[in-house]
């Protein structure tokens, strides 16, 4: 879990605001995350997360007194770019990368919470196919979808997961799944409050990539 835990996300203050700077600190520590997963398959969501921060990042550096929280993005690119916004810069970044973080909180906390195949314990793919169908097969269409379930039958052991999230140390397994959990604790508000803001602020898009 090293890979996670030393970079931990900030507690959210009691308005639910996610400060830009400390957010995109944080997620820039998350693509290595999908080489633990072993597929080349999944490296698309790893480039798309990367480029969709670069974009989020490009946008806060003009000015980020103005852009203190993701939402003064989001309601400045409204603004600015009227009836073409939410497809637009940052706003449509973030949407993105919204799902790609949604894709890893789902893997994590369903192989925290316990559930497995039965009959395969030691696979994560019930995991995976779970976080797949939840965070990101609605916005898939048929082609990628196709790719992505080939990809969910290449998922590692979860043995050999774990070991990839402690960078190649030998953990024991409850000892790995508490630091998910203390990883989740931060994470999820934080995820959870992206898309609260994207509703609230009918931000949401549905179309297929």
């Amino acid at each position: 879990m090293a890979i996670l835990m030393e970079h931990q996300f900030k507690q959210l203050p009691a308005d639910k605001q996610v400060d830009t700077r400390s957010f995109l600190e944080s997620v820039s520590h998350i693509p290595p995350f999908f080489d633990c997963l072993g597929s080349a398959v999944f490296s698309p969501i790893k480039s798309d997360i990367v480029g969709n921060i670069t974009k989020i990042k490009a946008v806060y550096d003009t000015n980020p007194t103005k852009f203190k929280t993701l939402q003064q993005i989001l309601e400045a690119e409204k603004e600015m770019h009227g009836t073409q916004w939410p497809k637009v810069g940052a706003t449509l970044a973030l949407m993105w990368l919204k799902r790609g973080l949604k894709f890893i909180q789902v893997l994590l906390q369903s192989i925290a919470d316990g559930e497995r195949d039965e009959a395969n314990p030691n696979l994560i793919r019930v995991n995976a196919t779970k976080a797949y169908e939840l965070a990101l097969k609605k916005y898939h269409g048929w082609l990628v979808q196709k790719i992505f379930h080939a990809a969910l039958y290449a998922a590692p052991y979860k043995s050999d997961f774990l070991k990839a999230l402690s960078k190649g140390r030998e953990v024991k397994e409850e000892d790995c799944l508490e630091k998910i959990r203390q990883f989740l604790i931060n994470f999820t508000p934080t995820i959870d409050a992206i898309y609260v803001m994207y509703t609230k602020m009918n931000a949401e898009l549905d179309y297929k990539a």
